[in-house]
Parts: C-alpha cells; sequence; structure tokens
C-alpha cells in the first residue's frame, strides 16, 4: 500500500481538513471578539501560532490512532474491517465544522463588514475634521500671530449667588468690546463661557480655543460699589502680563470697561488704525437689569424669555434710546417666535419694530441690521433686503461672527453653497467649542454633498451639545444620503424633537424598503402637524416620489408662511423634483428660481482675506 493511500486510511487527510477548517473558524471568532474586549491584536496573534504549532501533533495522533465507537484506540488495535464508524463520524465533524465556518463567513461578509466600513467611513471622517480645524488654527495663527484672546467669564465674589448675572453680564460686555478691535481675533462667548465652573488649566483652554492669551477676573458687587479685578495672561508661558483691582462705584462701570479694554490692546501690541471703540453708556440701575435680561435669556426656557423681555422694557423705560436694550429685545422676540411661544407673525413683528427702533436712535449699529436680516430672510423671503440688510451689518461690524453666521444662511437661501461653506467655516474657527457653530458647518457640507464631513461635524455638534435638538435628525441624514440607511434609522431614533424624529424614522423606513410602515408613520406625521411641518412633508413626499403631493404641500407651505421655504433650493431631499415640470414655476412663484436668485447681489469679505 503506498504511504498516501496509508495516510487516506488512517484518515490523516480528514484529521487534516477537520482541524484547518477548525482553526480558521477559531481565528475568525477571535479576531472578532477579541479587540470588542479591547485587548487588541497580540491575543489573537496567540491564537494563530499555537494552532499553528498544533497542526503536526494532530496529524502524528490521526495517524497513531483512530476515532471509534468505544473512543480512541491506537492504530494497531482497529480493525478498519469491522470500524468504519471512525471514517463517518469525521466526514460528519468536517460537515458540521464547514457549516458553521460559511456561517461565519457570510456574516462577517454581509452584517460585520458593512459596521467596520461604516466605522472605518467615520474614523477617517473624524480624521480629517481634525486635519481641517488643525489647518484653521494655523491659517489663524499667521493671520493674528499672538493678537488673539479669549474672555472667560468673571468669578462671582459677591458672596450672593444672585450676582452671578452681573459677573457674567460684565465678562460678556468686555467680549464685545474687544471684539470690534479689527486687529484682534476676540473668541465668541458661548465657547468661552463654555468653561465656566470647570476646573481647566488656563494653558488647555487656550489650546482648544486656538488663542495666545486669556483674561480673567472676578467681580464683587455690594449694593453701588462695584470691584473688579482683571488680569491679561499669555497663555504660552502662563505668566500675567498685567492686573489690576478697581473698586470704584457702579456709575464708573463703563470707564473701568474702557480702560480694561485699553490695557489689553496696549499690552498685545496692537496698532489701531481708528480709536478705541468705547462701550455704549446708560443709567446705572438700567444697565444692572439690562444684565440680569442677557443673563436669563440664554437659559432659552419660556418663564426665562418672559422674565427677560418684562427687564428690557423696564430698562427702556428708564433709558428708552439704549441701542443695546432693544436689540436684546428683538432677539427675544424672535426666540419666542421659533420656539413657539410667540406667534410667527407676532415675534417677528415685535422684533422688526425693536430693530428699527435701534437704528432710529444710532444708524450705525449693526446688531440691528443684523435682526432685520434675519426677518427678511425667515419671515418676508425677501432675499434682496436680507442681503442688503447683512452687507451693512459687515460693513459696520466686518469681523462680528453672528453677522456672519446669518450670512451664511443667506448664501445657502441663494444656493452658493460652497461660500456658505467657507464662511460657517470661518464661524467654527473663532467660536471652535460651540455647539451650533458645528452644527450648521454640518448642515453646509450635507448641502455640499460632502457627507462624511457633515457626519463629522454632527458628532462634533452631539460631543459638545449631547441633546442638542436636531442634531441627531440631521446626523440620520447625512448617513442617509451617504447610503447607510441602517445607522441613520439609529441616528432618527435618538432625535429628542418628536416631529422631527417621526420624520426622520419615515425617510429610514423607506431606504430601507418598508413602505409599509413608512406609510403608517407618514400619515401620523400628516394627522398631527400638517400646518406647521408643511415644508417638511413636502420633502418627505418628494423622497418618496409622491411628487403630486410634494407639490401640494409646498403650496401649502407657502399659504402657511412656512420659513423653511427659504432652503429650498438647497435641500437635497427635493431631488426627484428637480426634473419635474412643475418645479421651474414654483420656485419662480416665490422668487428663488436661478435667475432671480442670481440677480441678487450679496458679496461679503470676510477679514483678513
Amino acid at each position: 500500500m503506498s504511504f498516501i493511500a496509508e495516510f487516506s486510511r488512517r484518515n490523516v487527510f480528514r484529521v487534516g481538513t477537520a482541524y484547518l477548517l477548525a482553526a480558521w473558524l477559531l481565528i475568525q471568532v477571535a479576531g472578532t471578539l477579541f479587540p470588542l474586549f479591547g485587548f487588541g491584536d497580540t491575543p489573537a496573534r496567540v491564537v494563530v501560532v499555537l494552532l499553528a504549532i498544533g497542526f503536526v501533533p494532530a496529524l502524528v495522533l490521526a495517524w497513531a490512532f483512530r476515532l471509534t465507537p468505544e473512543g480512541l484506540r491506537k492504530e494497531s488495535e482497529v480493525d478498519i474491517n469491522l470500524s468504519p464508524e471512525g471514517s463517518k463520524r469525521l466526514d460528519r465533524i468536517i460537515m458540521v465544522i464547514l457549516a458553521l465556518a460559511l456561517c461565519v463567513f457570510a456574516i462577517d461578509r454581509f452584517v460585520l463588514d458593512p459596521q467596520r466600513e461604516t466605522a472605518r467611513q467615520a474614523e477617517f471622517a473624524s480624521q480629517v475634521e481634525v486635519a481641517r480645524q488643525q489647518a484653521r488654527t494655523d491659517a489663524l495663527l499667521d493671520a493674528y500671530g499672538t493678537q488673539s484672546i479669549a474672555v472667560l467669564p468673571f468669578v462671582n465674589m459677591s458672596g450672593d449667588a444672585g450676582n452671578e448675572f452681573f459677573s457674567d453680564g460684565i465678562a460678556e460686555e468686555l467680549l464685545n468690546l474687544l471684539a470690534k478691535i479689527p486687529e484682534l481675533r476676540v473668541i465668541s462667548r458661548s465657547s468661552a463661557f463654555s468653561y465656566k465652573g470647570k476646573d481647566v488649566k488656563i494653558g488647555q483652554i487656550a489650546e482648544e480655543l486656538h488663542v495666545a492669551h486669556v483674561l480673567e477676573g472676578s467681580v464683587r458687587k455690594d449694593g453701588d460699589r462695584v470691584r473688579i479685578t482683571a488680569q491679561l495672561i499669555d497663555a504660552r508661558t502662563d505668566t500675567h502680563l498685567w492686573s489690576e483691582t478697581f473698586d470704584r462705584t457702579l456709575g464708573d462701570i463703563f470707564a473701568i470697561q474702557e480702560e480694561i479694554a485699553f490695557t489689553v490692546s496696549e499690552r498685545l501690541k496692537l496698532s489701531l488704525l481708528g480709536d478705541l471703540p468705547r462701550p455704549r453708556t446708560t443709567d446705572p440701575k438700567a444697565y444692572t437689569l439690562y444684565l440680569q435680561a442677557r443673563f436669563l435669556s440664554p437659559q432659552g426656557s419660556a418663564e426665562a424669555y418672559a422674565q427677560a423681555v418684562e427687564l428690557l422694557q423696564r430698562v427702556l423705560e428708564i433709558d428708552p434710546n439704549y441701542t443695546n436694550a432693544w436689540d436684546a429685545l428683538a432677539g427675544n422676540y424672535l426666540n419666542q417666535a421659533s420656539k413657539g411661544l410667540r406667534s410667527w407673525d407676532e415675534g417677528f413683528a415685535l422684533a422688526r419694530e425693536a430693530a428699527e427702533r435701534a437704528l432710529m436712535i444710532d444708524p450705525q449699529f449693526a446688531p440691528a441690521h443684523v435682526r432685520l436680516g434675519w426677518i427678511a430672510l425667515l419671515q418676508e423671503g425677501d432675499l434682496a433686503r436680507a442681503a442688503a440688510e447683512y452687507e451693512r451689518a459687515l460693513e459696520l461690524a466686518p469681523g462680528n461672527v453672528g453677522a456672519i453666521g446669518d450670512a451664511a444662511s443667506l448664501l445657502k437661501s441663494l444656493g452658493r453653497i460652497e461660500e456658505c461653506v467657507v464662511l460657517d467655516e470661518y464661524v467654527v474657527a473663532r467660536d471652535p467649542v460651540n455647539a451650533a457653530g458645528h452644527f450648521n458647518l454640518g448642515g453646509s457640507y450635507l448641502y455640499a454633498g460632502r457627507y462624511a464631513d457633515a457626519i463629522a461635524s454632527f458628532h462634533t455638534a452631539l460631543q459638545l451639545s449631547p441633546n442638542r435638538i436636531g442634531a441627531y435628525y440631521q446626523l440620520g441624514i447625512g448617513q442617509l444620503l451617504a447610503g447607510d440607511a441602517a445607522a441613520a434609522l439609529e441616528s432618527m431614533q435618538r432625535e429628542p424633537f418628536e416631529v422631527l424624529q417621526l420624520i426622520g424614522k419615515i425617510l429610514a423606513y423607506h431606504a430601507l424598503s418598508e413602505p409599509g410602515v413608512a406609510d403608517e408613520l407618514q400619515a401620523e406625521l400628516i394627522e398631527k402637524h400638517a400646518h406647521e411641518a408643511a415644508f417638511n412633508i413636502a420633502y418627505v413626499l418628494a423622497f418618496r416620489k409622491q411628487r403630486d403631493g410634494a407639490f401640494n404641500y409646498l403650496q401649502k407651505a407657502v399659504a402657511y408662511g412656512d420659513p423653511g421655504l427659504a432652503d429650498i433650493v438647497a435641500e437635497p431631499l427635493f431631488e426627484n423634483l428637480h426634473s419635474d415640470p412643475r418645479w421651474l414655476p414654483f420656485l419662480e412663484s416665490i422668487g428663488k428660481a436661478p435667475k432671480q436668485l442670481d440677480a441678487i447681489a450679496f458679496d461679503v469679505r470676510l477679514p483678513r482675506d
């Protein structure tokens, strides 16, 4: 008998095949499970080495022993003609292992591999975003060098928590004053104040905000007396460039702010092109009430907005010419309208009146032009007027981050998406830990078709603000358009705002080829939200290729004055309507056809082009 035939007779080939199949199966399982428990690649390599070492001994054992119904027996003790059951049992073992191996291969190929690819894409997008942010940082440092600063919230030393509004307000007013100096890059309030109450070292704050200097301080208020301590720190060396304490009356508060701003500009050796900006003065009592209102508004509750409006009205009774109060009042009215606390018409009308009053007092007051631009864009749909208002605001305050962010929204409405991206990137660079900035930038990337970048920006927004309304929904839209409907559904289910969650699930289930579920949810959406979500319903129907229904709800959106129409030319979910002969006439009817938009002049020049 030949050597190969003897190998076959002793089932060495069968054992070798079974061993290799089982080894492959174990390696696949180890490679999948070990990383899940944080073991890395080393344990998987150990398994491979041990299995490789065990292969030869397994063959030797197969040569020397045979599997029988009574267990393993020496080959010399077995009559092969009387015991064929061992070979059959090995064949069955091989078939079972092969079946398991095929199952593992299928699961890995069709279930786990797409998930790994999604994770790799997300990681890559995150790396791209990190690189992009680093590039922005380098560009900012090249442009401004050491002339950059973050103003941290001042510490309330009054012994009364009720005076916290005053310490925060002083810091914010200083921030706004310094931001008017063109040569100085000042981090926005939302980013600088995000460190309030946190035990974070100055060097870390400066690194995260990409600034060379930090201004911090404390405020002690006792009746009409205030003590303000301010110190300017070079964050690169953690050294104090200047520190001073001002012990004055409340009536001197504006002089203190002016002196601090002057000293900062002097210490940073700024070459001022004009006079140093001066704070807008008012009655000390009115100013205290104004700071209280400014402290309440960011809380975002119905009660906070109502109290802020009441306080601002009291401010204006004392000083009807205080433009800052008129602007803050306009902002509160707009916030109330956007959150359904006032009707759209009432909220926008009151906001317009407040902004126009501010301009009657001071035609050079840039924030009022920003308010009027926002009203023209969202409520009036007058893009030409919005463009004029924003251009005037940026002419008066070229580095105003809020105005630049709103200008980006207008560019989106004009269909100039790439320019919109540039402005939103500019805003994020100057407000790096503001969730709203990353959220808006993600939306711009989404409209530009840069889905990986959009997903990365939405993830950043959620890291900074895990409960932000709309962030999971927009993340889901990005995943949906990138072709990952399963991930989109998971994101939509985590959206805290019920209407957006419902809309998102309809889109995701449709993409997952579950029309029955999508139909049921769509009926619920129309039944509950047909009025306030007409624009959203229109793009849901468009995405699902229900074109007649989509145009029907677009007409309803026009009739209801739905502010979502501002984004119609950029909204990617309307793509299925673009080839419909009704699309262009509809855009023309609302003044948003390409020729109409091209006729609107709007030129935004960022500082230090």
